[in-house]
């Protein structure tokens, strides 16, 4: 098996596709044969309805009781008990009790090493372990920082911010200074499109004015479209929802770029 690359999806503000693309990724990679393992790491808890779980609160071992375990130094359960194995690719789902663990960890020195104290041992079963995480810069963001190889930023042309981006990019490099030398991003994602409008062009222009030659600005973008909606209202991939949709073309694409360039950024 090749190195395995944990990859964050991140970025503070919500709507920007974050659990879509996390979700939608897995599930092109693994189509690429590639093994996957997501991390729901969001209490709100969609990554892992997307997957099917459809009551997170009733979980045995979610995400939140595996960190309080990291957190104590308390023998860990075999990762069969925590790790939910689908047809196509694995994940360790989490509920709204994370957001009490994320108190928790601003109690404990090195609290902000929990996440990758649980993902490393697991390097050695996967190819790409992947992050979905929550729309804010608290802990729980940091933690997938200080744990992730690479960063994917999805924006949306209808959200893009300058300000919002440059915080996220400073709060990124700010872990590299301190935290986690590996960090690098892999490149900004343009997700929710619709390339016939003129509000689209505009935030493409502004994200290549601004990043352009600095940042990757990923080749692909991610069309706004209703199938993508119903995938998840299915508990489905776009793949496995629509083969032949606009989005699940892009997602595969997408893969394609992310299986070729990340790692090389």
């Amino acid at each position: 098996m090749e190195k395995c690359k944990i990859v964050a999806i991140a970025n503070q503000k919500g709507g920007t596709g974050k659990t879509t693309t996390a979700c939608n990724l897995g599930y092109s990679l693994a189509d690429m044969g590639k093994k996957v393992l997501l991390i729901d790491f969001d209490p709100q808890s969609n990554l892992s309805m997307c997957f099917g779980i459809e009551r997170p609160d009733e979980l045995a071992l979610p995400m939140n009781n595996i960190l309080s375990l990291v957190l104590d130094g308390e023998i860990m359960p075999d990762k069969t008990e925590y790790i939910i194995h689908g047809e196509k690719l694995d994940i360790i789902p989490c509920n709204i009790n994370l957001s009490v663990t994320e108190i928790n960890l601003r109690d404990e020195m090195g609290g902000e090493h929990t996440l990758s104290e649980l993902l490393e041992p697991l390097r050695s079963d996967y190819d790409y372990i992947i992050i979905d995480t929550n729309p804010y810069l608290g802990l729980l963001t940091i933690n997938a920082l200080a744990a992730c190889d690479e960063v994917i930023i999805p924006v949306s042309p209808q959200l893009w911010s300058a300000t919002g981006l440059t915080d996220l990019l400073q709060t990124i490099f700010k872990v590299k200074r301190k935290i986690n030398p590996r960090i690098t991003v892999a490149g900004i994602l343009l997700t929710i499109c619709d390339e016939r409008t003129r509000l689209y062009r505009e935030a493409k222009n502004l994200l290549d004015e601004h990043y352009g030659g600095k940042i990757k600005i990923f080749d692909t973008h991610i069309p706004n479209t209703v199938k993508v909606g119903e995938a998840n209202y299915s508990s489905r991939s776009i793949i496995d929802y629509d083969a032949n949709s606009k989005a699940a073309h892009a997602y595969t694409e997408f893969a394609r770029e992310v299986s070729d360039n990340v790692g090389n950024s």
